[in-house]
Formats: structure tokens, C-alpha cells, sequence
């Protein structure tokens, strides 16, 4: 029996969903939501993923090694979805930046989504999905000039492959948190720099992160791309 496919909603595809940055924070909250929502999740970390049952596999692998990611990546098969979360915070005020922090940011956060998308969306069915996770400092946020501009450069590459992709079904998006409760919001490399609590009187919890990225990942989110997606908990008020 041929199964006809609504209007503006792709047809079957894979639930296997590579995220990085999955043994800690926001990484790790997604690729626990997921695996609830019964994706197989295929995670590439620094440090081993903790996380268990059949339907995880974690590679232990730097992202910034990229002949080594690229040979992973290109070895995994039927991937609908791509979740890059891994990310880290160097601060410092204009006068003191370091250039080493700036480019390291830069490659992790912006060259490794770019070439981990220009692997996986050639090979990705209709109803594709790519979710970068950026920041609420993407609009610019004092001391903090060089990661805000690695978070800004997501959104326009997230702009420009909806664009590129939108033919085919594949939605890309950016999931912009405020200050969340992740081992990030407590790395001494923040130095003097201490989060905001936005006005909701607490930080954004991992777990909400997770279920928006959970939505965007699924069919009811098919309409939704080329956004920057902001969970603030008011702070942008």
C-alpha cells in the first residue's frame, strides 16, 4: 500500500542523529532527550560520553582533528539529523583579547559545524534536520566580543544553508540559550565575567534546551527554518 505524504511533511525517514558535544551540558541533555524520543544517537566527544543502552554510540574524538571526525562522519550511514552543541567560553575585555582563544572558539564552534553539515546534508532524505546551538550573545555582549562573534557567524551560515536546503525538505535552525546550568556557567576561564540570572530568577536549565531542540527535530517542525531560536528566561526583555 503507497502511503500518500502530507502537504509540507516529509515522508518516512531515519531517527539516527549525530550530536556533539554530548557527554556534558546542553550536549548531553539533547542526546538523553532523544534517546527517550527513541532516536539512535551517535555522539563525537573530547571526553567519553557516559551515556548507556543500545541505542547510543559515542566516539571520543577531538572535533578540531578534523581528518579524524571526517573519516568517522563518513563512515556513519542513514544520518537524518545533525546537533552541534560543543562549544566552550574564553572572555576577555578589548585590550586583553588572545588571539590563540579567538581562533580556537572559531574552529570549534564555526569550522566544525561547517564541515560536519558539508558532509552530512549531501547524504540527508527529505526532512533533513540541522540544529546548531549558539548563544543570546550572538547580538554582542561586553567581554565577551569573540565568542559572541563565533555565535553570530552560526546564524549566518544556519541563514544561508536554509536557503540552500529548503528545496529538499532539510530545516537548519539555532538554538540561542541564555546563561544555562552547565559546567560552562562554572569555568574559572570566565575570570571575573559572572553570568547574568535573567529575570525569570533562575538560569535556563538544560532540559529545556533539550525540548526545543527535541521540537525542531521532529515532523511537526518542518515549516521552521533559517531562525535563531532564543531561550532567555527573559533576559532579552
Amino acid at each position: 500500500m503507497i502511503r500518500a505524504v502530507q502537504p509540507g511533511r516529509a515522508g518516512p525517514r531515519s531517527r539516527r542523529v549525530l550530536v556533539t558535544g554530548s557527554s556534558s551540558g546542553i550536549g548531553a541533555a539533547i542526546a538523553l532527550r532523544l534517546l527517550d524520543s527513541g532516536w539512535e544517537v551517535f555522539g563525537l566527544d573530547r571526553v567519553p560520553a557516559t551515556l548507556g543502552g543500545p541505542r547510543f554510540t559515542g566516539f571520543e574524538v577531538d572535533l578540531l582533528e578534523t581528518d579524524r571526525v571526517a573519516a568517522l562522519v563518513d563512515g556513519l550511514r542513514n544520518i537524518s539529523a545533525l546537533v552541534h552543541a560543543a562549544g566552550f567560553m574564553r572572555v576577555a575585555p578589548i585590550g586583553e583579547l588572545d588571539a590563540g582563544d579567538g581562533r580556537d572558539m572559531w574552529r570549534l564552534h564555526v569550522e566544525a559545524a561547517g564541515y560536519l553539515a558539508n558532509s552530512l546534508a549531501p547524504r540527508m532524505s527529505e526532512g533533513g534536520r540541522i540544529v546548531l546551538i549558539g548563544s543570546r550573545t550572538s547580538s554582542g555582549a561586553a567581554g565577551r566580543s569573540q565568542y559572541a562573534a563565533t555565535k553570530a557567524a552560526l546564524v549566518g551560515m544556519a541563514r544561508s544553508w536554509a536557503i540552500e536546503l529548503a528545496p529538499r525538505g532539510i530545516t537548519v535552525n539555532v538554538i540561542a540559550p541564555a546563561a544555562t546550568e552547565t559546567p560552562m556557567l562554572h569555568d574559572a576561564a570566565r575570570g571575573a565575567i559572572a553570568p547574568r540570572t535573567p529575570p525569570i530568577g533562575r538560569f535556563v536549565r538544560p532540559e529545556e534546551v533539550a525540548a526545543l531542540a527535541a521540537f525542531v527535530l521532529s515532523d511537526d517542525a518542518a515549516a521552521i527554518t533559517g531562525q535563531q531560536l532564543v531561550i532567555c528566561g527573559g533576559s532579552s526583555l
